[in-house]
């Protein structure tokens, strides 16, 4: 029986895009890559070879469950490495804790709990999406999209925001329940009850894990990482931009898909101290 449960963000944590490999070695040194996301015939994501070996083993000795702010289409497009070929991690939770899959399948229960929430605790998402079309200029916001009916998010070109704009939009937002996070070119804006240390800890009480470790790299990962008994966040992203630690969260020094594949590996090497310990 597992007695652990790795909690782990997708993108810019465990698998990255070409954009975020931030690979800072000659090309002949490169790490060799497995491609972990395909849409519309082309390669999207990547883990490092050694990553995905770490982690089929990962699996073998704890419930790893990706913890994510995609939709559920978007998570259903990555193919992680496990112990056998088109592996389905037991459970996932996606839209930022909006929808719990058991099996790959939507825990309809979860989803009515989690709607009856966000009409209690927040504002109507239709009057934050009204405003983002009046406050984000056309110039710099290449796209605006509604995720799942929970929550929405930008496109846009950072370099470009004005200055001030973010902590603004933050403020407004706060007001009505919501929460901002700047992550790569995406702006997000997510009610606050839509968390995903509610989906960790409902996954944690299904399994009974009596080891709880995650890791992230954004805003919306900060909850993640509180809520188990340790974390790792990458020398990247929001939460290594602002300087965030806490004190049981180990913050890497590596940064893109070379901190992915740190992770799982010191994340390997605690499951298997608890492991011994308990024997």
């Amino acid at each position: 029986m597992k007695h652990a449960l790795v909690a782990s963000d997708l993108d810019r944590t465990l698998i990255y895009s070409n954009r975020a490999l931030a690979l800072d070695v000659p090309d002949r040194l490169a790490p060799r890559l497995l491609s972990v996301e395909v849409h519309d015939g082309k390669a999207l994501s990547f883990m490092t070879e050694a990553a995905a070996e770490l982690l089929v083993e990962l699996t073998g000795l704890a419930y790893v469950v990706p913890v994510t702010t995609r939709t559920r289409t978007q998570y259903e497009r990555v193919n992680l490495p496990g112990p056998t070929p088109g592996w389905v991690p037991p459970y996932a939770v996606c839209a930022n804790g909006g929808h719990l899959l058991v099996d790959g399948v939507p825990d309809v229960d979860w989803q009515n709990g989690i709607r009856e929430r966000l009409a209690a605790e927040s504002a109507p998402l239709r009057e934050v999406v009204e405003h983002l079309a009046i406050v984000a200029d056309p110039e710099w916001t290449h796209k605006r999209k509604v995720a799942d009916d929970l929550f929405a998010y930008l496109v846009v070109e950072r370099a470009e925001l004005p200055e001030g704009w973010i902590t603004d939009l933050t403020g407004w937002c706060a007001e009505r329940g919501f929460t901002i996070s700047l992550q790569g070119r995406k702006v997000y804006a997510v009610p606050a009850p839509l968390s995903k240390s509610a989906g960790l800890a409902e996954v944690a009480r299904r399994t009974g894990a009596r080891t709880v470790l995650s890791a992230g790299d954004s805003l919306l990962d900060a909850d993640l990482l509180l809520a188990a008994d340790h974390g790792w966040r990458p020398g990247h992203g929001e939460l290594a931009e602002t300087g965030w630690t806490a004190p049981d969260v180990t913050a890497l020094d590596q940064i893109g898909v070379a901190a992915g594949e740190e992770i799982v590996r010191q994340m390997l090497a605690r499951v298997r101290s608890a492991a011994s310990v308990s024997v």
